[in-house]
């Protein structure tokens, strides 16, 4: 059996974030009566995109930051990839919720970095070209 127990700090972690994200939505949701759907209120729609931002990035960082510990990545580089990914997702979400534009862009940033290093360590660990 394959133990990854780094990522499950990290998936972990990003369950109880998806939580914390997903309250706000629903009490917006009662407050305004929009209990389906995209709505006219702006504040539920910038809640419901920081959710579903969150919900488009998250499950692919958590699936390749996974492979990547499977594959034998040195603990500091898991924990390196997963802590760009935690913290682009919670510059984006205070972006998004503040309605601060360079924190959401900073957010996206450091989402992609994770995202690509993961890909870059899951290519050279499986073709064994890097020493990671």
């Amino acid at each position: 059996m394959i133990h990854v127990p780094i990522t499950s700090l990290f998936a972990a972690a990003f369950a109880v974030a998806l939580v914390m994200l997903s309250i706000p939505v629903t009490l917006r949701r009662i407050k305004v009566g929009d209990l389906v759907g995209d709505s006219r209120d702006e504040k539920l729609q910038h809640r419901i995109r920081a959710q579903g931002n969150f919900i488009e990035y998250v499950p692919l960082g958590v699936i390749t930051l996974g492979l990547v510990e499977a594959q034998g990545a040195a603990a500091w580089l898991v924990f390196a990839i997963g802590g760009t990914l935690g913290l682009g997702r919670l510059l984006h979400a205070v972006g998004m919720l503040r309605a601060n534009a360079p924190l959401r862009g900073f957010g996206m940033i450091f989402t992609y970095l994770a995202l690509i290093a993961a890909a870059a360590c899951l290519i050279s660990l499986v073709l064994d070209i890097a020493p990671f």
